[in-house]
């Protein structure tokens, strides 16, 4: 349990909502007095002084006013429990079991599998730790004992461990035997109790963890087949009176663990462990869980995960009938602390209150959630004091749990993220980058720009999000005349992507105005609201790679990794792909003759130069940092028109790596230097569908520039007023 530094902090409980839906907030703050809450429309999250500012405007609510201000407890960590009642009362021989392989072994009083009560020290539990694997007993007198192997295990390494107590006898015995390496490497350790075992403990079964109101002790490592013997037993040896045995290759896309046992104890996993893990009997036979789930009988637990922070909630709204759509968030102040906690407004179900429909991509806000970047310095700490900034930066603030572009503890990859918990970089008002030619902004505030833009043209709109899309489907969109992306629409279902795509072949416009966009695959937790997972599988651009034989999915059990890998290329859908990466720079794109050609030069009215978007607030330029191109071997229609096409980028940005064969030579056999581009292309579709597709993430930051009045500025006009004719 710990609490957070920040001293005003929250989150809520749902990232879009309709009229009618009830949204629950819930602060941490650390103030004597009450803080205060007010209700905000949203529409610019820049912090630059050069660039259009904050824009926010009052909007009245219910929960406007003081609210006392407390602090709430932060629980990392994963485990599984189990309520077993009174199966075990009377009970005065016991052994406890699991087959392991422990990532973190530094860290000591790592649980195993226990059912101990800390307080009044009675129960049992086996833990690892750097001495070996430890038996844990409770005594007559309070104090536990503790025996240990002595003898340190090796990490990534699969062992089965144990711990007994005959309470008749007062014989306790610990163990662990490798499971890889020769069969002497097995270590025995006993003694006798001097007193009374008191072993019976009002506290549940945990798994992955030692015990305690909340729970601590975390395992860092893989679990299997945890067991529970009603006997002092050497289960390397023979297995006796078995009364309970965990199948966690049973229910992997669930929460629940199943018993297999003859006690039936079934229980539950809190924070998202990684499941649909090889097990000890894994032979890189079959790499798909589902096909032999037998083999995926582990769960990788970890002492950061988290699904939800489980906060109480301070307040409530409502949202009224009549609500403009768009981005809104609960603004908090105490003193001269502040937070705002965004979320995004939807129509009506079944209606549409504009012609333009703005998708905003919480998956990818939440995928990125608290991302620590590398390059966090000092440099944008003074930045943030200086622009009056959302001050906060998950580099220094890992309490809530990290992004899928970071490490577990043990040095994992994350794979389970959420967003019932602060994610301090989806907030108005946060940059992720010291930009020196820009706001160096990403995801959500970034895709404020494009809000922001549409305000100033008076182009009326409404805003979805990714999780209704997946839900609902192509009927969503379907009223409406235009559909637009965000910046960075990266994480996609397979239910978002059939959407667009029977949108845009049915006569919808899509817009596409980011870079990296539909690249990687997700799943969400078919119980868990909020909860996504994804696989780093084999290729792409990644900040880790999945282990081999966990590509596929827990939740769906999906091949992860790319849509490429999964035969849906982003070119299939927009026209173009991810194929280049640099450092958070602009360059400009340059007019190609399709802009000029008689079906495609409407585009281009109003714009005579030969060089576009050499300026921006997104690396100074409308074609950066990640750079998408056409290729119509994946996929981009025959009939697409290129527009313009990106020139001089720095000579930091690199080839992505599913583009490439060897050190020097690419799939499609072209230079490195013709991939590394951004294409701006234009195409019709079958049924009176077309798509404008920009390739770049930094397109939008260049929207604003000169008072709104530049070539970017007005091809986006042109476009969005010609799809919403």
């Amino acid at each position: 349990m710990t609490e957070s530094k920040i001293p005003l902090i929250g989150y809520s409980d749902k990232l879009s909502v309709r009229p009618g839906d009830t949204i629950a907030f819930k602060v941490s703050c650390t103030s004597p007095t009450p803080y205060q809450a007010k209700l905000v429309r949203i529409t610019c999250g820049d912090p630059n002084p050069a660039g259009p500012g904050i824009k926010e405007v009052d909007t009245p609510a219910e929960f406007t006013g003081f609210y006392p201000a407390r602090v709430q407890q932060i629980n990392l960590g994963s485990y599984a429990k189990v309520v077993p009642g009174s199966a075990f009362d009377g009970v005065d021989c016991l052994t406890f079991s699991a087959t392991i392989w422990p990532t973190r072994l530094k860290k000591e009083n790592q649980g195993v599998i226990s059912r101990f009560d800390p307080k009044t020290g009675k129960g049992l539990a086996v833990a690892v730790g750097p001495n070996g694997v430890e038996v844990i007993v409770g005594t007559e007198g309070g104090e536990a004992l503790r025996l240990s192997t002595e003898t340190p295990l090796r990490e990534r390494t699969w062992y089965k461990v144990w711990g007994s107590i005959d309470a008749s006898t007062g014989k306790v015995f610990v163990g662990q035997q490798e499971l890889a390496g020769p069969a002497t490497s097995t270590v025995r350790q006993s003694t006798t109790l001097d007193g009374e075992a008191k072993i019976e403990a009002d506290a549940p079964i945990l798994i992955a963890a030692l015990g305690g109101e909340p729970v601590s002790g975390h395992f860092n490592g893989k679990i299997e087949a945890p067991s529970i013997f009603g006997a002092a037993i050497d289960p390397s040896v023979k297995e006796t009176n078995l009364s309970a045995r965990w199948d966690f290759s049973s229910g992997i896309s669930t929460t629940r663990v199943i018993d297999m046992g003859p006690l039936g104890l079934h229980g539950y996993v809190h924070n998202a462990p990684a499941r649909a893990m090889t097990g000890s009997n894994w032979q890189a036979e079959e790499m798909r869980w589902q096909h032999a789930p037998e083999t995926y009988g582990a769960i990788h637990f970890h002492d950061d995960d988290i699904a939800d922070c489980n906060w109480e909630t301070d307040f409530s709204f409502t949202v009224p009938d009549g609500l403009k759509t768009g981005l809104y968030g609960a603004r908090l102040q105490s003193g001269d602390d502040w937070e705002i906690l965004p979320f995004v407004v939807c129509p009506p179900k079944g209606k549409q209150t504009a012609d333009l429909c703005v998708i905003i991509p919480t998956f990818t806000y939440t995928i990125y959630g608290n991302q620590a970047r590398r390059d966090f310095d000092s440099t944008w700490t003074r930045r943030a004091k200086e622009w009056g900034a959302f001050p906060h930066n998950p580099y220094e603030h890992r309490e809530f749990g990290l992004s899928t572009y970071n490490f577990h503890t043990d040095g994992s990859g994350i794979c389970n993220v959420s967003w019932h918990r602060p994610m301090l970089n989806v907030r108005p008002g946060f940059f992720p980058i010291y930009d020196q030619h820009g706001s160096g902004l990403r995801h959500l505030p970034a895709d404020t720009h494009l809000l922001d833009w549409l305000e100033e043209k008076g182009i009326p709109y409404d805003t979805i999000t990714d999780w209704e899309l997946h839900h609902e489907g192509a009927d969503l969109l379907k009223p409406y005349k235009a559909v637009t992306t965000c910046s960075h629409p990266e994480y996609h279902t397979a239910e978002t992507l059939d959407a667009l795509t029977e949108y845009r072949d049915t006569g919808g416009k899509l817009v596409y105005l980011g870079g990296n966009g539909f690249y990687w695959r997700v799943a969400l937790h078919p119980e868990k609201d909020g909860i996504i997972e994804v696989r780093r599988a084999e290729d792409g651009i990644r900040a880790w790679a999945a282990e081999p034989g966990e590509y596929y999915h827990a939740f769906d059990g999906e091949y992860g990794g790319l849509w490429r890998r999964n035969g849906r290329p982003p070119q299939a859908l927009c026209g173009l792909g991810f194929s280049s990466q640099g450092k958070f720079q602009g360059t400009y794109y340059s007019r190609r003759p399709g802009a000029d050609k008689l079906e495609t030069n409407w585009i281009f009215q109003g714009v005579p130069d030969r060089v576009i978007g050499d300026f921006g607030l997104s690396g100074g330029g409308a074609a950066g940092f990640e750079l998408d191109r056409a290729d119509h071997r994946l996929g981009t229609p025959p009939n697409a028109v290129i527009l313009a096409t990106s020139e001089s980028p720095q000579n930091h940005f690199k080839l992505v790596p599913e583009e490439m064969l060897t050190n020097d030579t690419t799939i499609p056999g072209d230079s490195h230097e013709e991939l590394v581009r951004a294409d701006m292309i234009y195409f019709d579709c079958p049924g009176g569908g077309a798509v404008f597709s920009v390739g770049s993430i930094t397109f939008c930051g260049s929207l604003s520039h000169d008072n709104y009045d530049n070539n970017i500025s007005r091809i986006m006009e042109n476009v969005i007023r010609r799809f919403t004719a």
